[in-house]
Protein backbone atom coordinates (compact mmCIF):
# COMPACT_ATOMS: atom_id res chain seq x y z
CA UNK A 1 0.00 0.00 0.00
CA UNK A 2 1.29 3.45 -0.89
CA UNK A 3 1.46 6.24 1.66
CA UNK A 4 -1.33 8.27 0.03
CA UNK A 5 -3.63 5.25 -0.08
CA UNK A 6 -2.86 4.49 3.57
CA UNK A 7 -3.78 8.03 4.68
CA UNK A 8 -7.06 7.88 2.74
CA UNK A 9 -7.85 4.42 4.14
CA UNK A 10 -7.25 5.65 7.69
CA UNK A 11 -9.51 8.63 7.08
CA UNK A 12 -12.21 6.28 5.76
CA UNK A 13 -11.92 4.10 8.86
CA UNK A 14 -12.24 7.21 11.01
CA UNK A 15 -15.55 8.04 9.32
CA UNK A 16 -14.40 10.88 7.09
CA UNK A 17 -16.85 11.06 4.18
CA UNK A 18 -15.93 14.41 2.61
CA UNK A 19 -12.56 15.95 1.84
CA UNK A 20 -12.60 19.66 1.04
CA UNK A 21 -9.58 20.94 -0.79
CA UNK A 22 -7.81 22.55 -3.68
CA UNK A 23 -5.22 20.91 -5.95
CA UNK A 24 -2.54 19.99 -6.34
CA UNK A 25 -2.63 17.69 -3.33
CA UNK A 26 -2.44 14.02 -4.22
CA UNK A 27 -4.60 13.05 -1.25
CA UNK A 28 -7.60 14.17 -3.31
CA UNK A 29 -7.16 11.29 -5.76
CA UNK A 30 -6.30 8.72 -3.11
CA UNK A 31 -9.39 9.75 -1.10
CA UNK A 32 -11.69 9.63 -4.11
CA UNK A 33 -10.51 6.07 -4.78
CA UNK A 34 -11.71 5.22 -1.25
CA UNK A 35 -15.15 6.80 -1.92
CA UNK A 36 -14.41 9.91 0.12
CA UNK A 37 -16.13 12.71 -1.78
CA UNK A 38 -13.81 15.55 -2.80
CA UNK A 39 -15.23 19.09 -2.71
CA UNK A 40 -13.10 21.54 -4.68
CA UNK A 41 -13.32 25.18 -3.65
CA UNK A 42 -12.28 28.44 -5.31
CA UNK A 43 -10.07 29.51 -2.41
CA UNK A 44 -8.56 27.58 0.44
CA UNK A 45 -10.17 29.49 3.31
CA UNK A 46 -13.68 28.47 2.21
CA UNK A 47 -12.71 24.80 2.17
CA UNK A 48 -11.54 25.04 5.76
CA UNK A 49 -14.75 26.80 6.74
CA UNK A 50 -16.77 23.99 5.15
CA UNK A 51 -14.77 21.36 7.03
CA UNK A 52 -15.26 23.45 10.18
CA UNK A 53 -19.05 23.30 9.77
CA UNK A 54 -19.07 19.53 9.18
CA UNK A 55 -17.41 19.10 12.57
CA UNK A 56 -19.70 21.64 14.26
CA UNK A 57 -23.02 20.35 12.94
CA UNK A 58 -22.18 16.79 13.98
CA UNK A 59 -20.72 17.82 17.36
CA UNK A 60 -17.44 16.28 16.25
CA UNK A 61 -18.95 12.85 15.51
CA UNK A 62 -17.84 13.48 11.94
CA UNK A 63 -14.50 15.21 11.51
CA UNK A 64 -14.18 17.80 8.77
CA UNK A 65 -11.05 17.45 6.64
CA UNK A 66 -9.19 19.79 4.30
CA UNK A 67 -6.10 19.47 2.10
CA UNK A 68 -4.17 21.95 -0.03
CA UNK A 69 -1.11 22.41 -2.19
CA UNK A 70 2.28 23.17 -0.72
CA UNK A 71 3.54 26.74 -0.94
CA UNK A 72 0.79 29.16 -2.02
CA UNK A 73 -2.05 26.79 -1.15
CA UNK A 74 -0.82 26.42 2.40
CA UNK A 75 -0.15 30.14 2.66
CA UNK A 76 -3.69 30.95 1.51
CA UNK A 77 -5.14 28.46 4.00
CA UNK A 78 -3.55 30.03 7.06
CA UNK A 79 -6.53 32.27 7.86
CA UNK A 80 -9.00 29.39 7.82
CA UNK A 81 -6.79 27.32 10.13
CA UNK A 82 -6.47 30.27 12.50
CA UNK A 83 -10.26 30.77 12.49
CA UNK A 84 -10.87 27.12 13.43
CA UNK A 85 -8.27 27.42 16.18
CA UNK A 86 -9.86 30.57 17.58
CA UNK A 87 -13.26 28.86 17.60
CA UNK A 88 -11.92 25.56 19.03
CA UNK A 89 -13.19 23.47 16.12
CA UNK A 90 -11.57 20.09 15.33
CA UNK A 91 -10.52 19.93 11.67
CA UNK A 92 -8.01 17.58 10.05
CA UNK A 93 -5.66 19.69 7.92
CA UNK A 94 -3.41 17.82 5.46
CA UNK A 95 -1.16 20.23 3.55
CA UNK A 96 1.15 18.92 0.91
CA UNK A 97 4.72 19.87 1.78
CA UNK A 98 7.75 20.74 -0.28
CA UNK A 99 10.01 17.82 -1.18
CA UNK A 100 12.05 16.83 1.86
CA UNK A 101 15.37 17.99 0.42
CA UNK A 102 14.11 21.62 0.24
CA UNK A 103 11.37 21.59 2.87
CA UNK A 104 13.41 23.67 5.30
CA UNK A 105 15.10 25.94 2.76
CA UNK A 106 14.17 29.63 2.79
CA UNK A 107 11.74 30.96 1.54
CA UNK A 108 9.70 27.74 1.25
CA UNK A 109 6.57 27.75 3.43
CA UNK A 110 6.70 24.91 5.93
CA UNK A 111 3.18 24.34 7.25
CA UNK A 112 4.10 22.21 10.26
CA UNK A 113 6.39 24.98 11.46
CA UNK A 114 4.51 28.08 10.33
CA UNK A 115 1.07 26.97 11.59
CA UNK A 116 2.18 25.38 14.84
CA UNK A 117 0.75 28.13 17.04
CA UNK A 118 -2.73 27.96 15.43
CA UNK A 119 -3.23 24.18 15.68
CA UNK A 120 -3.49 21.65 18.51
CA UNK A 121 -0.60 19.78 16.95
CA UNK A 122 1.46 19.81 13.76
CA UNK A 123 3.45 16.85 12.56
CA UNK A 124 5.23 16.25 9.27
CA UNK A 125 5.47 12.77 7.79
CA UNK A 126 9.17 11.92 7.85
CA UNK A 127 9.06 8.11 7.65
CA UNK A 128 6.24 6.68 5.53
CA UNK A 129 5.86 3.50 7.59
CA UNK A 130 5.07 5.62 10.66
CA UNK A 131 1.82 6.84 9.11
CA UNK A 132 -0.47 4.75 11.32
CA UNK A 133 1.13 6.22 14.44
CA UNK A 134 1.03 9.74 13.01
CA UNK A 135 -2.65 9.52 12.06
CA UNK A 136 -3.54 7.83 15.34
CA UNK A 137 -2.04 10.75 17.22
CA UNK A 138 -3.86 13.20 14.95
CA UNK A 139 -7.31 11.68 15.32
CA UNK A 140 -6.85 11.15 19.07
CA UNK A 141 -6.21 14.87 19.44
CA UNK A 142 -9.17 15.69 17.19
CA UNK A 143 -11.59 13.54 19.21
CA UNK A 144 -10.40 14.30 22.73
CA UNK A 145 -10.11 17.40 24.86
CA UNK A 146 -10.73 20.94 23.70
CA UNK A 147 -11.29 21.13 19.96
CA UNK A 148 -8.93 22.60 17.43
CA UNK A 149 -7.35 21.87 14.05
CA UNK A 150 -4.70 19.16 13.80
CA UNK A 151 -2.16 19.29 10.97
CA UNK A 152 -0.35 16.45 9.22
CA UNK A 153 2.05 17.64 6.49
CA UNK A 154 2.92 15.22 3.70
CA UNK A 155 5.99 16.05 1.58
CA UNK A 156 5.16 15.88 -2.11
CA UNK A 157 7.89 13.32 -2.78
CA UNK A 158 6.42 10.78 -0.33
CA UNK A 159 2.90 9.98 -1.58
CA UNK A 160 3.95 6.87 -3.51
CA UNK A 161 6.31 5.40 -0.95
CA UNK A 162 5.35 1.88 0.07
CA UNK A 163 4.14 1.35 3.64
CA UNK A 164 2.86 -2.23 3.41
CA UNK A 165 -0.40 -3.27 5.05
CA UNK A 166 -1.69 -1.05 7.84
CA UNK A 167 -3.20 -2.25 11.12
CA UNK A 168 -5.34 0.69 12.10
CA UNK A 169 -8.51 0.96 14.15
CA UNK A 170 -10.52 4.13 14.72
CA UNK A 171 -9.45 5.89 17.91
CA UNK A 172 -11.57 6.30 21.00
CA UNK A 173 -13.29 9.48 22.11
CA UNK A 174 -12.96 9.89 25.85
CA UNK A 175 -14.66 12.17 28.33
CA UNK A 176 -13.59 13.30 31.76
CA UNK A 177 -15.51 14.90 34.59
CA UNK A 178 -14.93 17.38 37.41
CA UNK A 179 -13.59 16.86 40.93
CA UNK A 180 -16.53 15.62 43.10
CA UNK A 181 -15.46 17.90 45.96
CA UNK A 182 -15.72 20.94 43.69
CA UNK A 183 -19.07 19.72 42.39
CA UNK A 184 -20.36 19.69 45.98
CA UNK A 185 -19.17 23.26 46.50
CA UNK A 186 -20.70 24.40 43.23
CA UNK A 187 -24.05 22.73 43.95
CA UNK A 188 -24.22 24.39 47.37
CA UNK A 189 -23.37 27.78 45.89
CA UNK A 190 -26.04 27.41 43.20
CA UNK A 191 -28.67 26.15 45.63
CA UNK A 192 -28.09 29.14 47.93
CA UNK A 193 -27.92 31.74 45.17
CA UNK A 194 -30.70 34.32 45.08
CA UNK A 195 -30.17 35.42 41.47
CA UNK A 196 -28.22 32.71 39.62
CA UNK A 197 -27.57 33.07 35.89
CA UNK A 198 -26.38 30.31 33.55
CA UNK A 199 -23.97 31.31 30.78
CA UNK A 200 -23.69 28.50 28.23
CA UNK A 201 -20.93 28.21 25.65
CA UNK A 202 -20.35 25.99 22.67
CA UNK A 203 -19.09 23.20 24.91
CA UNK A 204 -22.78 22.37 25.38
CA UNK A 205 -22.99 21.67 21.65
CA UNK A 206 -19.87 19.50 21.54
CA UNK A 207 -21.11 17.47 24.54
CA UNK A 208 -24.69 17.44 23.23
CA UNK A 209 -25.70 18.40 26.74
CA UNK A 210 -28.77 20.39 25.71
CA UNK A 211 -31.15 18.29 27.82
CA UNK A 212 -29.08 18.62 30.99
CA UNK A 213 -28.78 22.38 30.47
CA UNK A 214 -32.56 22.67 30.27
CA UNK A 215 -32.90 20.50 33.39
CA UNK A 216 -30.54 22.70 35.40
CA UNK A 217 -32.40 25.83 34.35
CA UNK A 218 -35.75 24.27 35.26
CA UNK A 219 -34.52 22.98 38.62
CA UNK A 220 -33.14 26.33 39.76
CA UNK A 221 -35.58 28.53 37.79
CA UNK A 222 -32.37 30.10 36.52
CA UNK A 223 -32.29 32.23 33.36
CA UNK A 224 -29.95 31.12 30.57
CA UNK A 225 -27.85 33.23 28.24
CA UNK A 226 -25.29 31.94 25.78
CA UNK A 227 -22.17 33.05 24.04
CA UNK A 228 -22.42 33.47 20.26
CA UNK A 229 -20.82 30.04 19.93
CA UNK A 230 -23.34 28.60 22.36
CA UNK A 231 -26.38 30.16 20.67
CA UNK A 232 -29.14 27.58 20.12
CA UNK A 233 -27.95 25.44 23.06
CA UNK A 234 -31.10 26.62 24.90
CA UNK A 235 -34.48 27.29 23.30
CA UNK A 236 -34.55 31.07 22.97
CA UNK A 237 -38.35 31.12 22.93
CA UNK A 238 -38.31 29.68 26.46
CA UNK A 239 -39.50 32.17 29.11
CA UNK A 240 -36.16 31.80 30.95
CA UNK A 241 -34.01 32.56 27.92
CA UNK A 242 -31.94 35.75 27.94
CA UNK A 243 -30.67 35.24 24.38
CA UNK A 244 -27.10 35.28 23.09
CA UNK A 245 -24.30 37.65 23.97
CA UNK A 246 -22.35 39.47 21.29
CA UNK A 247 -21.64 43.06 20.35
CA UNK A 248 -25.42 43.36 20.44
CA UNK A 249 -27.75 41.76 22.97
CA UNK A 250 -31.10 42.22 24.63
CA UNK A 251 -31.41 44.59 27.55
CA UNK A 252 -32.79 41.77 29.70
CA UNK A 253 -29.50 39.88 29.41
CA UNK A 254 -27.45 42.84 30.56
CA UNK A 255 -29.74 43.45 33.54
CA UNK A 256 -29.69 39.84 34.71
CA UNK A 257 -25.92 39.49 34.34
CA UNK A 258 -25.30 42.70 36.25
CA UNK A 259 -27.72 41.76 39.05
CA UNK A 260 -26.62 38.14 39.38
CA UNK A 261 -25.07 36.92 42.62
CA UNK A 262 -23.76 33.70 41.02
CA UNK A 263 -22.91 33.14 37.35
CA UNK A 264 -22.10 29.64 36.22
CA UNK A 265 -20.32 29.35 32.89
CA UNK A 266 -20.90 25.96 31.29
CA UNK A 267 -18.81 24.81 28.33
CA UNK A 268 -17.38 28.27 27.82
CA UNK A 269 -13.99 29.94 28.03
CA UNK A 270 -15.09 33.33 29.42
CA UNK A 271 -12.67 34.79 26.88
CA UNK A 272 -12.59 38.58 26.92
CA UNK A 273 -13.66 39.75 23.49
CA UNK A 274 -15.45 42.64 21.84
CA UNK A 275 -17.84 40.05 20.44
CA UNK A 276 -19.17 38.75 23.73
CA UNK A 277 -20.76 39.90 26.97
CA UNK A 278 -18.62 41.82 29.43
CA UNK A 279 -18.83 39.97 32.73
CA UNK A 280 -19.70 42.04 35.81
CA UNK A 281 -17.33 42.30 38.77
CA UNK A 282 -19.74 41.55 41.62
CA UNK A 283 -20.98 37.96 41.28
CA UNK A 284 -19.37 34.72 42.34
CA UNK A 285 -18.24 32.71 39.31
CA UNK A 286 -18.40 28.97 38.78
CA UNK A 287 -16.48 28.06 35.65
CA UNK A 288 -17.12 24.66 34.04
CA UNK A 289 -14.77 24.17 31.11
CA UNK A 290 -12.97 21.37 29.30
CA UNK A 291 -9.67 23.25 29.33
CA UNK A 292 -8.01 24.13 32.66
CA UNK A 293 -6.08 26.90 30.89
CA UNK A 294 -9.36 28.84 30.75
CA UNK A 295 -9.61 29.15 34.54
CA UNK A 296 -8.84 32.67 35.78
CA UNK A 297 -7.73 33.64 32.28
CA UNK A 298 -10.08 36.60 31.87
CA UNK A 299 -12.56 36.18 34.74
CA UNK A 300 -11.67 35.60 38.40
CA UNK A 301 -13.20 32.24 39.27
CA UNK A 302 -14.42 31.05 42.66
CA UNK A 303 -14.99 27.41 41.73
CA UNK A 304 -13.52 25.54 38.76
CA UNK A 305 -15.09 22.43 37.27
CA UNK A 306 -12.85 20.78 34.69
CA UNK A 307 -14.43 18.34 32.30
CA UNK A 308 -16.97 17.53 29.63
CA UNK A 309 -20.04 19.77 29.87
CA UNK A 310 -22.41 16.79 29.85
CA UNK A 311 -20.61 14.94 32.63
CA UNK A 312 -20.33 18.18 34.61
CA UNK A 313 -24.05 18.84 34.32
CA UNK A 314 -24.88 15.24 35.24
CA UNK A 315 -22.76 15.55 38.37
CA UNK A 316 -24.24 18.92 39.31
CA UNK A 317 -27.80 17.72 38.85
CA UNK A 318 -27.14 14.64 40.98
CA UNK A 319 -25.58 16.73 43.75
CA UNK A 320 -28.30 19.38 43.60
CA UNK A 321 -30.96 16.72 44.22
CA UNK A 322 -30.16 16.84 47.94
CA UNK A 323 -30.39 20.65 48.01
CA UNK A 324 -33.36 21.35 45.76
CA UNK A 325 -36.06 18.70 46.12
CA UNK A 326 -38.29 19.88 43.27
CA UNK A 327 -38.06 22.42 40.47
CA UNK A 328 -38.47 25.98 41.66
CA UNK A 329 -41.29 28.17 40.40
CA UNK A 330 -40.03 29.91 37.26
CA UNK A 331 -42.92 32.38 37.11
CA UNK A 332 -41.33 35.29 39.03
CA UNK A 333 -38.09 35.13 37.02
CA UNK A 334 -39.95 34.70 33.74
CA UNK A 335 -42.15 37.68 34.57
CA UNK A 336 -39.11 39.85 35.34
CA UNK A 337 -37.46 38.85 32.07
CA UNK A 338 -40.64 39.65 30.18
CA UNK A 339 -40.98 43.02 31.91
CA UNK A 340 -37.57 44.07 30.56
CA UNK A 341 -37.56 42.23 27.24
CA UNK A 342 -40.91 43.48 25.94
CA UNK A 343 -40.15 47.24 26.29
CA UNK A 344 -36.69 46.65 24.75
CA UNK A 345 -38.21 44.79 21.83
CA UNK A 346 -40.88 47.47 21.43
CA UNK A 347 -38.12 50.06 20.98
CA UNK A 348 -36.82 48.04 18.05
CA UNK A 349 -40.12 47.22 16.39
CA UNK A 350 -40.08 50.31 14.14
CA UNK A 351 -36.89 48.97 12.55
CA UNK A 352 -37.95 45.33 12.62
CA UNK A 353 -41.19 46.16 10.82
CA UNK A 354 -40.03 49.16 8.79
CA UNK A 355 -41.63 49.77 5.39
CA UNK A 356 -38.78 51.98 4.21
CA UNK A 357 -36.98 51.62 0.93
CA UNK A 358 -34.04 51.11 0.76
CA UNK A 359 -34.97 48.22 3.04
CA UNK A 360 -34.06 48.23 6.68
CA UNK A 361 -31.84 45.16 7.31
CA UNK A 362 -33.68 44.51 10.56
CA UNK A 363 -36.94 44.17 8.60
CA UNK A 364 -35.34 41.68 6.21
CA UNK A 365 -34.07 39.50 9.05
CA UNK A 366 -37.32 39.79 11.00
CA UNK A 367 -39.30 38.63 7.99
CA UNK A 368 -36.79 35.85 7.34
CA UNK A 369 -37.19 34.55 10.89
CA UNK A 370 -40.97 34.50 10.56
CA UNK A 371 -40.98 32.82 7.13
CA UNK A 372 -38.58 29.88 7.47
CA UNK A 373 -39.20 26.77 9.57
CA UNK A 374 -36.74 27.53 12.35
CA UNK A 375 -36.90 23.99 13.71
CA UNK A 376 -35.56 22.66 10.42
CA UNK A 377 -32.93 25.16 9.39
CA UNK A 378 -29.34 26.06 10.15
CA UNK A 379 -28.34 29.70 9.91
CA UNK A 380 -25.11 31.58 10.50
CA UNK A 381 -24.15 35.24 10.50
CA UNK A 382 -21.06 36.91 9.11
CA UNK A 383 -18.66 39.43 10.59
CA UNK A 384 -19.77 43.02 11.13
CA UNK A 385 -23.29 44.38 10.87
CA UNK A 386 -25.08 41.12 9.87
CA UNK A 387 -23.89 39.50 13.10
CA UNK A 388 -25.07 42.38 15.25
CA UNK A 389 -28.37 42.75 13.41
CA UNK A 390 -29.41 39.12 13.62
CA UNK A 391 -28.02 37.69 16.86
CA UNK A 392 -30.17 39.57 19.43
CA UNK A 393 -33.45 39.08 17.56
CA UNK A 394 -33.23 35.65 15.96
CA UNK A 395 -34.69 33.20 18.49
CA UNK A 396 -33.19 29.76 17.92
CA UNK A 397 -35.42 26.89 18.93
CA UNK A 398 -33.39 23.75 18.19
CA UNK A 399 -29.80 22.76 19.04
CA UNK A 400 -27.25 23.61 16.36
CA UNK A 401 -29.83 25.51 14.31
CA UNK A 402 -27.60 28.59 14.63
CA UNK A 403 -23.84 28.49 14.07
CA UNK A 404 -22.48 31.42 16.03
CA UNK A 405 -18.88 32.57 16.21
CA UNK A 406 -16.88 35.56 17.30
CA UNK A 407 -13.47 34.89 18.86
CA UNK A 408 -11.97 36.03 15.58
CA UNK A 409 -14.15 37.57 12.91
CA UNK A 410 -13.00 36.97 9.37
CA UNK A 411 -15.27 38.47 6.74
CA UNK A 412 -16.78 35.81 4.51
CA UNK A 413 -16.69 32.94 7.05
CA UNK A 414 -20.45 32.37 6.87
CA UNK A 415 -20.65 31.13 3.27
CA UNK A 416 -18.37 28.16 3.90
CA UNK A 417 -20.17 27.38 7.15
CA UNK A 418 -23.53 27.27 5.36
CA UNK A 419 -22.15 24.98 2.64
CA UNK A 420 -20.50 22.67 5.15
CA UNK A 421 -23.69 22.58 7.22
CA UNK A 422 -25.68 21.55 4.13
CA UNK A 423 -23.22 18.73 3.44
CA UNK A 424 -23.53 17.52 7.03
CA UNK A 425 -27.31 18.00 7.27
CA UNK A 426 -28.74 17.87 3.73
CA UNK A 427 -32.30 17.72 5.03
CA UNK A 428 -32.00 21.22 6.57
CA UNK A 429 -32.48 24.63 4.97
CA UNK A 430 -28.97 26.06 5.42
CA UNK A 431 -28.47 29.83 5.24
CA UNK A 432 -25.79 32.43 5.69
CA UNK A 433 -26.46 36.12 6.29
CA UNK A 434 -23.74 38.46 5.08
CA UNK A 435 -23.09 41.94 3.79
CA UNK A 436 -21.53 43.42 0.69
CA UNK A 437 -18.15 43.63 2.43
CA UNK A 438 -18.09 39.92 3.29
CA UNK A 439 -19.17 38.77 -0.17
CA UNK A 440 -16.17 40.63 -1.58
CA UNK A 441 -13.91 38.22 0.29
CA UNK A 442 -15.46 34.85 -0.51
CA UNK A 443 -18.31 35.45 -2.96
CA UNK A 444 -16.62 33.54 -5.79
CA UNK A 445 -17.29 30.37 -3.87
CA UNK A 446 -21.00 30.67 -4.54
CA UNK A 447 -19.89 29.01 -7.76
CA UNK A 448 -18.67 26.12 -5.60
CA UNK A 449 -22.18 25.72 -4.21
CA UNK A 450 -23.53 25.51 -7.76
CA UNK A 451 -20.85 23.22 -9.15
CA UNK A 452 -20.82 20.89 -6.15
CA UNK A 453 -24.65 20.80 -5.93
CA UNK A 454 -24.92 22.32 -2.44
CA UNK A 455 -28.31 24.11 -2.39
CA UNK A 456 -27.89 26.72 0.33
CA UNK A 457 -29.81 30.00 0.62
CA UNK A 458 -27.55 33.02 0.94
CA UNK A 459 -29.06 36.22 2.35
CA UNK A 460 -27.09 39.27 1.24
CA UNK A 461 -27.67 42.68 2.79
CA UNK A 462 -26.28 45.17 0.26
CA UNK A 463 -26.03 48.82 1.27
CA UNK A 464 -23.17 49.66 -1.13
CA UNK A 465 -21.07 50.74 1.82
CA UNK A 466 -18.80 49.75 4.66
CA UNK A 467 -21.47 51.26 6.87
CA UNK A 468 -20.01 50.54 10.30
CA UNK A 469 -16.74 52.17 9.21
CA UNK A 470 -18.42 55.46 8.28
CA UNK A 471 -17.92 56.89 11.78
CA UNK A 472 -14.23 56.00 11.91
CA UNK A 473 -13.37 56.95 8.31
CA UNK A 474 -15.10 60.30 7.76
CA UNK A 475 -12.18 62.08 6.05
CA UNK A 476 -11.26 59.23 3.72
CA UNK A 477 -14.93 58.76 2.86
CA UNK A 478 -15.53 62.43 2.13
CA UNK A 479 -12.34 62.95 0.12
CA UNK A 480 -11.91 59.57 -1.59
CA UNK A 481 -15.17 57.59 -1.03
CA UNK A 482 -13.05 54.94 0.70
CA UNK A 483 -16.05 53.20 2.28
CA UNK A 484 -18.02 52.84 -0.96
CA UNK A 485 -18.37 49.35 -2.43
CA UNK A 486 -20.67 48.06 -5.15
CA UNK A 487 -21.83 45.09 -7.14
CA UNK A 488 -24.83 43.32 -8.65
CA UNK A 489 -24.52 40.09 -6.72
CA UNK A 490 -27.85 38.57 -7.76
CA UNK A 491 -26.61 38.80 -11.35
CA UNK A 492 -23.35 37.17 -10.24
CA UNK A 493 -25.30 34.26 -8.71
CA UNK A 494 -27.23 33.79 -11.96
CA UNK A 495 -24.02 33.93 -13.98
CA UNK A 496 -22.65 31.11 -11.86
CA UNK A 497 -25.75 29.01 -12.59
CA UNK A 498 -27.60 29.58 -9.32
CA UNK A 499 -30.79 31.44 -8.51
CA UNK A 500 -30.25 35.15 -7.92
CA UNK A 501 -32.87 37.74 -7.07
CA UNK A 502 -32.54 41.40 -6.07
CA UNK A 503 -35.22 42.75 -3.73
CA UNK A 504 -35.93 46.46 -3.23
CA UNK A 505 -39.59 46.58 -2.13
CA UNK A 506 -40.50 45.61 1.45
CA UNK A 507 -43.65 43.86 0.23
CA UNK A 508 -41.44 41.49 -1.79
CA UNK A 509 -39.23 40.34 1.10
CA UNK A 510 -41.39 37.37 2.15
CA UNK A 511 -42.37 36.27 -1.40
CA UNK A 512 -38.67 36.33 -2.40
CA UNK A 513 -37.73 34.20 0.61
CA UNK A 514 -40.45 31.69 -0.27
CA UNK A 515 -39.24 31.55 -3.86
CA UNK A 516 -35.71 31.01 -2.59
CA UNK A 517 -36.73 28.16 -0.29
CA UNK A 518 -38.54 26.47 -3.18
CA UNK A 519 -35.44 26.72 -5.36
CA UNK A 520 -33.25 25.11 -2.69
CA UNK A 521 -35.77 22.27 -2.47
CA UNK A 522 -35.24 21.81 -6.21
CA UNK A 523 -31.49 21.53 -5.59
CA UNK A 524 -30.52 25.02 -6.73
CA UNK A 525 -28.27 27.31 -4.62
CA UNK A 526 -29.93 30.68 -3.97
CA UNK A 527 -28.62 34.18 -3.41
CA UNK A 528 -31.21 36.78 -2.36
CA UNK A 529 -29.79 40.29 -2.55
CA UNK A 530 -31.68 42.82 -0.43
CA UNK A 531 -30.88 46.47 -1.12
CA UNK A 532 -30.71 48.01 2.33
CA UNK A 533 -30.10 51.30 4.07
CA UNK A 534 -26.81 52.20 5.74
CA UNK A 535 -28.13 51.09 9.14
CA UNK A 536 -25.54 51.46 11.90
CA UNK A 537 -27.61 51.25 15.09
CA UNK A 538 -27.12 48.06 17.10
CA UNK A 539 -28.48 46.90 20.44
CA UNK A 540 -25.38 47.53 22.54
CA UNK A 541 -25.94 47.09 26.25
Amino acid sequence: MKLGEAIAEIMRREGVEILCGYPVNHLIEFAAAKDIRPIMVRQERIGLHMADAISRVTSGRKIGAFCMQHGPGAENAYGGVAQAYGESVPVLVVPQGYPRRIAHIDPNFNSSEAMRHVVKSAEPVVIATEISNIMRRAFTRLRNGRGGPVLVEVPTDMWNEEVGDIAYEAVMATRYGPDPAEVKRAAAMLANAKRPVIYAGQGIHWARAWGQLAQLSALLAAPVCTSLGGKSAFNEEHPLSLGAAGVAMGKHMRVFLDQADVIIGLGCSFTETNFGAKMPKGPKFIHATLDPMHLNKDVKVDIGLIGDAGLTLDALLAELASHVKSPRDPAPVAAEIKSIKEPWLAEWMPKLTSNDAPLNPYRVLWDLQHTVDKDNCIITHDAGSPRDQISPFWQSTMPLSYLGWGKTTQLGYGLGLAMGAKLAAPEKLCMNVWGDAAIGFTGMDFETAVRERIPIMSILLNNFSMAIELKVMPVSTEKYRSTDISGDYAAMARAFGGYGERVTDPSEIVPAIKRGIKKTEEGVPVLLEFITSKETQVSRQ
